[in-house]
């Protein structure tokens, strides 16, 4: 496999695929442990890459314990509560859950976790089809910056930043370049 190219001459390697891997291998053996009767566990990735790492998770944890969870996804477009503020709108996605979210746990997944505002959105959105009996949340990266009362509770790596930084996931199979992690400096105010 080719070395990851960074998205900028400044940008930061934080993670490479393998430790991608590892780190979500980690997260996959958390979730087993923190959850007797998997049969009751479905993840819902927050696309776009939230979807590939619910995906990867699912694929450790049948690895693992030889249980293959029930993936959903959760479209967040139209729960945004910065839909006017966003310079562009996200395409949006057909949310596809599993159809019995009662007397279910369902693990929302996403790529990185910073303000909070995805996470109420994709919270809103689930609850819109039902009531599962507990919402816990699954990130890549915690990069801190909350704007909302959210914590993650299975994170792959948590990377203090700046404001003045951006943290860029890439994958493969969602990009076309080699899985990793960047930490870059943006020239302007701004973050994601």
């Amino acid at each position: 496999m080719p070395d990851p190219q960074p998205p900028s001459p400044t940008a930061t390697l934080v993670l490479d695929a393998p430790a991608i891997e590892r780190a979500l291998r980690r997260m996959a053996h958390e979730i087993i442990e923190a959850h007797p009767d998997l049969e009751k566990v479905a993840l819902a990735g927050i696309p776009l890459r939230g979807v590939e790492v619910a995906k990867r998770l699912i694929q450790h944890i049948d690895q693992i314990e030889k249980v293959r969870l029930e993936l959903g996804i959760v479209d967040t477009a139209m729960h945004r509560d910065d839909i006017r503020l966003r310079r562009q709108i996200a395409p949006i996605q057909i949310t596809q859950l599993p159809h019995e979210l009662e007397g279910r746990t369902i693990i929302l997944v996403d790529d990185v976790l910073m303000t909070g505002r995805t996470t109420r959105a994709a919270i809103e959105a689930l609850l819109s089809f039902g009531r599962p009996d507990r919402v816990q949340l699954a990130v890549l990266v915690d990069r801190g910056h909350r704007e909302l009362p959210m914590r993650a509770d299975y994170v792959a790596k948590n990377l203090p930043t700046s404001l003045a930084e951006r943290v860029f996931v890439r994958f493969q199979n969602v990009d076309g370049v080699p899985d990793s992690v960047w930490l870059d400096r943006l020239p302007t105010g701004g973050a994601r």
